[in-house]
Formats: structure tokens, sequence, C-alpha cells
């Protein structure tokens, strides 16, 4: 399956969808802040280093969304961000808006 398709099939088969690396401490913050609040949903992590086309996914999702560095996160297919800005969308409640879609 092309990087594009591996992408794009598993933003749009789960309510988030994390890109992330798994020694990286803001994937881990933006995981544990999902995991706690966010549990219930339908959610799937994509762990970059742990996959040969890691490189070429965050490549993809680069062209994709404009940003380069993970973690890389999309609630309900919408492009969030990263942790800075899926803590602020916990805290001002949009991500709560966004999972009631």
């Amino acid at each position: 399956m092309a990087v594009k398709d591996v992408v794009d099939t598993t933003i749009d088969s789960n309510t988030i969808t994390v890109f992330s690396k798994s020694w990286c401490p803001y994937c881990k913050a933006a995981k544990k802040l999902l995991q706690e609040s966010y549990g219930d949903k339908k959610t799937e992590v994509v762990e970059l280093d742990e996959r040969e086309d890691g490189d070429e996914i965050q490549s993809y999702l680069q062209e994709k969304t404009g940003q380069r560095t993970v973690p890389n996160i999309f609630v309900n297919k919408q492009h969030v961000g990263g942790n800075d800005a899926v803590q602020a969308a916990h805290k001002n409640g949009k991500l709560k808006e966004l999972l009631a879609v």
C-alpha cells in the first residue's frame, strides 16, 4: 500500500489518529492526555520510528499538513496539530467539539 493510502486510510478509519515517535516526550504527553481524557474513542497511534516507511509517512504528512514534527494529530479527520495544539484544544473545549461531530 502506498504511503499516502496508509496515512489517509488510518485517518479516515479512526476518531483520533496520532503520528508519533516512541521516544518523543511531546508525543508521550499528547498520547497520555488523549488516553486519559478520551480513551473511549477509537484511537490509532502510528509510531513512525518503528516502521520501515516512517520517514516517508513523515514526509507525506508534511505535504498534507505543513507540519513535519511529531506528534501530528488528527481528530475526526481534521488536523489538530502537535502536542501544544492538542493540549490547548483540550483546555479550551475545542477537542470536545471536534469529538462531538
